[in-house]
């Protein structure tokens, strides 16, 4: 009996193995063969955000749209912005307390709806016991900010279009402050600017990530030039930059970080050289190697992508999403989570 059950893990270890990252001829869709480390967990959404005890995931249901709370374990969809109106959101993400920190428009065009993404998205705080709207920070803010997962400090990007007024044309800063809970009227106290695109021999947009656990005195960020992109870190104590991935022509973006601070997620067409819409999920070795290993094999499906992973507290788990190709960045269409146990133990056998 031993041996037959012995020979049916094995079979089962090999074809798992052997298909995933292979389209399959009946398969039109990644989620029709999703290997055994990785499975749906809602139908809908983007931009994942573990809780810090892993068991909720804070997500977007679109663009400009509601902010929703899944619990892992039941699936219960919970959602977090229904209690007021508001012209929707482009990001949320959990801060250390529990609140939300979420960014926002106060206006909604839907005739031209990307201002309201990268022009006049303001950073906002949602209290967790969802008694109120969320309060306004008074900063806008470009894409997507870092939020620490030990203190209430953030980070986040600016360029001219935010403010005409006080920031040069082709000019990228970073900043950071940290939310004060003193009074009843939230606002962003030791504010300074840790970065700016000036800084460069050449033009770049900058946008900040994640800052790098343990101590969180580094922040990961990405830098743009046209079609690509590169893995960056600022030591914020030193103002020092480093390029991780060294990759043009490539699109390499950092995204989730893994809580010993060594790797960082990164969305990259390291397997095709073809840009930012045919990318898939890689693990990067932040030491300085380059180091990069596959952990989602989407793009191979014609017209889908694998995008904006996130990483669980406890380092077990991915959260990331479905995508299309054509779609704009960070549009999903579903939400995932990949097992990291279970990823190793049969990449092992």
């Amino acid at each position: 009996m031993f041996r037959i059950t012995y020979i049916f893990i094995a079979l089962a270890l090999l074809t798992a193995n052997s298909c995933y990252g292979q389209q399959e001829d009946k398969a039109k869709s990644p989620l029709e063969s999703l290997p055994p480390w990785i499975k749906s967990i809602t139908h809908f959404g983007q931009r994942a955000d573990f809780s810090p005890d892993g068991k909720q995931i804070l997500f977007l249901e679109k663009t400009f749209g509601d902010v929703y709370e899944v619990e892992i374990e039941t699936g219960a969809l919970s959602p977090l912005t229904h209690h007021y109106l508001h012209e929707g959101y482009t990001r949320a993400l959990y801060l250390s307390n529990g609140d939300i920190l979420l960014s926002g428009s106060r206006e909604y065009n839907a005739k031209d709806p990307w201002p309201s993404r990268e022009i006049t998205a303001e950073l906002w705080v949602l209290k967790k016991d969802l008694t109120m709207p969320p309060i306004p920070l008074g900063e806008y803010c470009f894409e997507g900010p870092a939020v620490s997962r030990k203190d209430m400090k953030i980070a986040w990007t600016v360029h001219h279009g935010n403010y005409p007024d006080k920031i040069p044309e082709k000019v990228w800063e970073m900043w950071m402050g940290e939310i004060n809970y003193d009074d009843d009227t939230l606002k962003l106290v030791s504010k300074r600017k840790i970065l700016d695109n000036q800084e460069f021999s050449f033009f770049c947009e900058l946008e900040t990530q994640n800052f790098i656990p343990p101590d969180e005195k580094q922040l990961t960020f990405s830098i743009y030039v046209d079609f690509v992109a590169e893995v960056m870190s600022l030591d914020i104590e030193t103002g020092k930059v480093v390029n991780h991935t060294n990759s043009p022509p490539g699109y390499d973006e950092p995204e989730g970080i893994f809580p010993d601070g060594k790797f960082t997620l990164v969305e990259s067409d390291k397997h095709n050289l073809k840009g930012p819409a045919y990318i898939d999920i890689y693990k990067l070795t932040l030491d300085g190697s380059g180091k990069m290993e596959r952990l989602t094999f989407f793009a191979d499906y014609p017209g889908y992508q694998a995008t904006n992973p996130v990483v669980s507290d406890d380092g077990q788990y991915m959260a990331f999403q479905l995508a299309r190709k054509g779609d704009a960045a960070g549009i999903g269409h579903g939400l995932l989570l990949f097992d990291f146990d279970v990823f190793y133990k049969m990449k092992k056998n």
